[in-house]
């Protein structure tokens, strides 16, 4: 088998974008990239068509107006195609933006003003499929707590939500009542401390990486 053959398919990334120069620095430094290529970009309210017959494995949501705003661009993304992995990708982005971006289906969180290194970064975990936060957007820092007591189920919960997975494809991944991936949650968000699926979310990935969470 030849090198050609070998070859990895490259990570497709997509920008929902309307500045022209934002468009070409995005397509110059994927171009620098081999394992990353420019998928394209459209304006907010055109995306939605191109995002559907390009299927690309991320697409980067910035901040737009009126019916075709950021949120209603995430809300949409999974149900014109699957697989693709939506990224918030905005100016400044507080807790609550991101919090919302997560329950809208968003894998990532980042500041257009972050560094190249950082946004290659976070195309290339969220195309690994992780969840992807930069320290910008993540929640205020609260005061150092132990890990918490979690139930076996309550920890595939919490595992599956950094995967960005919703209570109906939790439930669907455990076999279970949406309602009981609920009542779930709510006994996590007590215990953790936390308020919101995002806050979980950035939190978890500390626990989990120090392998705190029960298997």
């Amino acid at each position: 088998m030849n090198q050609a053959e070998t070859r990895v398919k490259p990570i497709s990334v997509f920008a929902c974008e309307s500045q022209p120069i934002v468009i070409e620095g995005l397509r110059s430094l994927l171009d620098s990239c081999l394992e990353l290529e420019f998928a394209g970009a459209a304006e907010p309210g055109e995306a939605m068509e191109a995002i559907a017959g390009l299927r690309p494995d991320v697409v980067l949501v910035g901040h737009a107006p009126g019916p075709d705003s950021a949120q209603a661009l995430l809300a949409k993304i999974g149900s014109v195609s699957v697989g693709t992995r939506p990224v918030l990708w905005v100016s400044d982005p507080d807790a609550i933006d991101a919090s919302r971006a997560l329950e809208l289906g968003a894998r990532g969180v980042i500041r257009k003003n972050q560094p190249t290194a950082v946004l290659l970064e976070c195309l290339r975990s969220v195309a690994a499929g992780q969840l992807w936060f930069e320290n910008g957007a993540r929640p205020e820092a609260a005061p150092a707590r132990p890990a918490p007591r979690l139930t076996p189920r309550e920890g595939d919960i919490v595992r599956l939500l950094c995967r960005g997975l919703s209570n109906k494809e939790i439930a669907q991944e455990l076999a279970i009542a949406p309602g009981t991936v609920k009542v779930h949650l709510m006994h996590v968000f007590e215990k953790t401390g936390t308020r919101n699926r995002y806050e979980l979310a950035v939190r978890s990935r500390r626990w989990l990486s120090g392998q705190a969470l029960p298997d």
